[in-house]
């Protein structure tokens, strides 16, 4: 009779910690407030006119939603219009800023990042998720590793079983 190895998984026994960046996915839905809705013949925006309109304008669809602050088209938009917004959605929106959705996902990727203990993961093998059934911005992933490579003992992109190797301390 043969003798028969067990089969071993060196995955599942080896010291590797997998970082799953959709752990860190913002919380809330994320929407857009565009100021070209508001805007005369879609060109520059009238003081007077924005500011009755906002008045009026049902805020409560922001209610603990993340807001990004943008005109999507080429108008004069004065800088106060924006901060006017701001305004209003204060109390209202979970988070808000100026910028396009991307940008506001990524800035609260990198808050919820920042929040992170790197001692945990100090002289450890470490693999960050590369697959994810949502976006993650590839800004998100370059400072995951900003904050990681001063602590950790290497660094790897992708899958346990199928990995690219970004950085190994001797």
């Amino acid at each position: 009779m043969e003798n028969i190895n067990p089969i071993i998984n060196k995955v599942a026994s080896s010291d590797l910690i997998t970082l799953d960046l959709e752990e860190f996915y913002p919380s809330g839905e994320i929407v857009v407030f565009d100021l070209k809705d508001f805007l005369f013949k879609g060109l520059v925006l009238k003081e007077k006119d924005f500011r009755e309109a906002l008045k009026i304008f049902n805020w409560e669809q922001y209610r603990n939603k993340n807001v990004a602050i943008t005109c999507s088209v080429d108008a004069i938009v004065p800088i106060w219009a924006f901060m006017l917004v701001a305004v209003n959605l204060d109390g209202i929106a979970n988070y808000y800023r100026f910028g396009t959705e991307i940008e506001l996902l990524t800035d609260i990727f990198f808050q919820n990042l920042n929040k992170m203990n790197v001692e945990d993961y100090r002289n450890k093998k470490l693999l960050v998720k590369g697959c994810s059934d949502k976006e993650v911005p590839a800004s998100v992933y370059v400072e995951v590793g900003r904050l990681l490579l001063p602590v950790v003992k290497s660094l790897m992109y992708g899958e346990a079983c199928s990995n690219v190797p970004l950085m190994k301390r001797k």
